[in-house]
């Protein structure tokens, strides 16, 4: 005969399982929307063919102490199959070899210009001042009628910047940036990179980065891939002025959108690749600066998507999957085998959704069934993130340091 602990036990379990089951359907429809509603990169290739670019491009990549990355971007701008593209190296206060391996990489290709920075003024973000400083020092910049800053750690496909020009162009952008294919070989990788780039889709939804509408549109950019219409880029005053962000992808599509321009972010489907940090200690440091800078510096944001972390990540499905196996083991009647039923139902979802999540952004599937340590990871990094802030602490990043304020506390 089922106690009352045992209804209670099954209705709380019942509850989180339904929970669960439309929180997947969410996720699953949401993937499906943005997929109808919007291209990948990749549908630039078609793009370029029908309506070929014509227009002068330059790339601009400003690197510190990238020795160990920088030779692999340079091979896949090399070959690039638009013939009328630039390319300008902003080696920033570098203490490597950057620049001896970037020379042995170019080989003397006429096409490529290396513009060495030795300094960053106060009131800078390092990576910020390199990418104006090699725009306004670069004729081939200045020519261009589009310019295009990306990451010295990223690697392009033959065709990427000729498809994310035409596509640039079809759909009337002032600035096009891509969320790029992300690496996944270490075991921090697999287990928590593609858990923190969902976070950052839930603060930032790709529909409404893309809205039309500016009071619907929440902008966000990716600095490892902006491709700017030079008139807009100088129109909005290039990186003086966003000088002082740590994020100044999401600061210039703010400004973009505050002007009445148009931005669009959209995934690279492999088409653009980034490997961004080398160890868990990099990649933990990396995320906290961005997870903090994407939740504004606000306190309460960042404890508040911790705990989301941890309940949609871990909470909520460790609670159906333990919770069905002991509803059923307590009740076996068909109350106990209904639940296990829903309970399973809801896993298979919460589990269906994740493998679309890890598809679409490049990732192994099979990743998927680490998400919930990934959650648990991304979520400590929120906690750490909003100490940080709290005490004062600095955040390193480029060869400086800086004291960021909270705001809205």
């Amino acid at each position: 005969m089922p106690t009352i602990a045992d209804h209670i036990l099954t209705l709380a379990v019942g509850v989180s399982a339904a929970g669960l089951l439309l929180y997947s359907v969410f996720v699953m429809y949401q993937v499906f929307r943005t997929d109808r509603a919007l291209p990948t990169a990749r549908a630039g290739i078609a793009a370029a063919e029908d309506n070929p670019p014509r227009e002068k491009a330059c790339v601009i990549v400003p690197a510190h102490n990238e020795a160990g990355s920088i030779a692999t971007l340079i091979a896949s701008l090399k070959a690039q199959d638009y013939d009328r593209l630039r390319f300008v190296l902003a080696l920033d206060r570098c203490t490597d070899d950057t620049r001896g391996v970037a020379e042995r990489a170019i080989d003397r290709d006429p096409r490529f210009e290396i513009i060495e920075i030795g300094h960053c003024p106060e009131g800078w973000a390092g990576k910020v001042h390199a990418a104006w400083t090699a725009f306004n020092r670069s004729s081939s910049a200045q020519s261009s009628d589009s310019v295009l800053f990306t990451d010295a750690d990223t690697a392009f496909d033959p065709g990427c910047v000729r498809a994310c020009l035409a596509l640039a162009r079809q759909r009337r952008l002032d600035m096009l940036s891509l969320f790029c294919t992300l690496r996944a070989e270490r075991w921090f990788e697999r287990l928590a990179q593609t858990a923190a780039g969902f976070e950052l889709a839930r603060q930032y939804p790709l529909i409404r980065a893309n809205a039309d509408d500016h009071i619907r549109r929440r902008p966000f950019a990716n600095g490892q891939f902006m491709l700017f219409d030079t008139g807009a880029y100088r129109a909005i005053g290039g990186h003086e002025a966003v000088k002082e962000a740590l994020l100044e992808d999401i600061a210039f599509a703010r400004t973009l959108t505050a002007r009445g321009m148009r931005s669009g972010l959209l995934l690279a489907d492999n088409i653009v690749r980034c490997h961004m940090y080398h160890d868990w200690a990099q990649f933990r440091k990396g995320w906290k600066r961005i997870l903090t800078e994407s939740a504004n510096r606000e306190p309460r944001r960042l404890r508040r998507y911790a705990q989301r972390c941890v309940t949609l990540g871990v909470l909520l499905p460790g609670t159906v999957l333990v919770g069905g196996v002991a509803g059923a083991w307590l009740r076996p009647d068909a109350a106990g085998w209904t639940l296990l039923g829903l309970c399973a139902a809801a896993l298979c979802a919460w589990l269906l959704s994740l493998a679309l999540v890890y598809r679409r952004s490049g990732a192994r599937v099979a990743d998927c069934l680490g998400f919930p340590v990934g959650a648990w990871l991304i979520s400590s990094i929120y906690r750490e993130a909003r100490r940080d802030l709290l005490s004062g602490k600095p955040t390193s990043w480029g060869g400086r340091e800086y004291i960021r304020e909270p705001s809205g506390a």
